[in-house]
């Protein structure tokens, strides 16, 4: 079960469980891993009350499939990740093509638990055009 400095929230996506109740990111690990891919997900602007809140990718989404956008991707994600997942240590972004999708930039982020020193990777597809 998770520990208490990792918490718990709402799993995402936002889902119900056989219950009708909301489904529940239960471990620590899954709670962190689901914070970013939602810091990832939200553009700054989209909420309201936070309007700061979320990562800057999406104006890059009419970018070229080419370095330079990659390049962006990884400064905006690592900017992100570092100012609204404070329970991370970053480790290492990189942004590469899809070898399956030219219009699909593969996100891999590599980080550390704080608070277990686990070590963890998250791919975050992020399509292009």
């Amino acid at each position: 079960m998770g520990d208490g400095f990792l918490g718990s929230g709402w799993a995402f996506p936002v889902d119900v469980d056989g219950q009708g109740a909301v489904r529940m990111a239960t471990d620590g690990d899954d709670a962190v891993r689901h914070s970013i891919w939602t810091i990832l997900s939200t553009s700054p602007g989209e909420r309201v009350m936070r309007p700061d809140f979320g990562c800057g990718i999406h104006d890059h989404v009419f970018g070229v499939n080419d370095t330079a956008t990659a390049t962006a991707i990884t400064r905006e994600v690592r900017s992100a990740l570092t100012v609204w997942e404070p329970r991370i240590e970053l480790l290492d972004v990189f942004a590469t093509p899809d070898p399956a999708d030219r219009h699909c930039l593969l996100i891999e982020i590599n980080y550390r638990l704080r608070s277990t020193n686990s070590r963890f990777n998250l791919v975050y597809p992020f399509y292009l055009e």
